[in-house]
């Protein structure tokens, strides 16, 4: 981070003339990012947890097209924790000038819609797209006005000059520890004197909005960006919900190829509640799987369960087209086969 990347656009352009074979430039064409510390986890369960996490994203990735990269190493050793993944991100960048949307999802995010597709072209004439509430965020200077865990970045001389602006107000800044106080006296929530991504991100829509602000999506119209402790309790009865509006519409419940289970998505939307639909991706924010070590406003062993449930939630989606389903959300090793009309009466059908 401490050499600026200049000329990015006309480098990526040029990179694509001599690349044809990855034909113009695709606007659709998105790179997952995740990743976790580079050694074992201290909670007993985590690293099962961290595998069931990476699969859950690869699912998804495999159904919409997308590439995943998952990092285990500290690029920067200045930017660990929060910080990491900014370095992550621009390498990624540089490393895929083929890919238009950079898709960072924190390693405690879920993806809980699996059929759900990023709505890539509202965002047509924006760089950046984060979770958030502007009202938190203009009004309220709200440091959790945004969620940084989960965003959007395209891949352009813009992000590389965000990116290393953020970057700037980090540990690798000399001015970091004044950064702290700074984002602490500005937004009034903030209890921790460190300076955080999160915290700076919205600094950066506050102070700077002229320079940064037209090209930031700030999204709350689908679940970018959904707290777990708000949806886990929801999951079995959005599960109901779905599985009556199947019964009412055969056209749902057919068992289907995989690779064509997106155009299935927009039918699913016009036969469930709005209140009813699955959320995007479950953010167990606070929870910390690896390290085990949990907000302390959490009930012992919830993160752990909830996370399972979840997770078990998601996969069911992705059994569904092999044929199988988890027995209940509780219950991660069993598993029961479905006749290919579930949950109507049984035909052979295959669409």
């Amino acid at each position: 981070m401490d050499r600026p990347v200049m000329g990015w656009d006309e480098k990526r352009r040029e990179w694509m003339k001599s690349h044809r074979t990855f034909g113009s430039r695709d606007e659709t064409r998105v790179l997952v990012l995740t990743g976790s510390q580079p050694t074992p986890c201290k909670n007993p369960a985590g690293d099962n947890l961290l595998l069931r996490l990476f699969k859950n994203k690869v699912d998804y990735c495999r159904i919409h097209g997308y590439g995943i990269f998952y990092n285990n190493a500290i690029l920067n050793p200045k930017m660990r924790s929060f910080w990491a993944k900014i370095p992550l991100v621009r390498a990624a960048m540089v490393a895929h000038p083929e890919v238009e949307w950079m898709f960072w999802v924190d390693s405690d995010a879920m993806f809980t819609d699996m059929e759900f597709k990023v709505p890539l072209e509202r965002y047509k004439y924006h760089n950046l797209v984060v979770h958030g509430w502007p009202d938190l965020i203009y009004e309220q200077k709200s440091w959790v006005g945004v969620n940084a865990g989960i965003f959007l970045i395209r891949n352009c001389q813009w992000s590389m000059d965000f990116l290393q602006k953020w970057a700037s107000m980090g540990p690798i800044s000399p001015d970091y520890a004044r950064w702290g106080k700074i984002l602490r006296s500005t937004l009034k929530d903030k209890l921790f004197p460190e300076s955080d991504d999160q915290s700076a991100l919205v600094y950066l829509l506050l102070k700077e909005h002229k320079e940064w602000g037209d090209m930031i999506y700030v999204e709350n119209e689908y679940f970018l960006h959904g707290y777990w402790r708000e949806i886990v309790g929801k999951l079995d009865i959005i599960d109901e919900k779905h599985e009556d509006a199947e019964r009412r519409a055969p056209e749902l419940r057919k068992r289907h190829a995989e690779t064509v289970t997106e155009t299935f998505a927009e039918a699913r939307q016009r036969h469930v509640a709005a209140e009813c639909r699955r959320p995007f991706i479950t953010h167990f924010t606070g929870c910390q799987p690896c390290s085990g070590e949990h907000n302390p406003e959490y009930r012992e062993n919830s993160c752990g369960v909830e996370m399972g449930r979840a997770l078990n939630f998601a996969d069911n989606q992705v059994l569904r087209n092999y044929g199988f389903r988890h027995n209940n959300l509780t219950e991660g090793s069993t598993f029961i086969p479905l006749p290919f009309d579930f949950p109507g009466d049984e035909s052979d059908e295959l669409i």
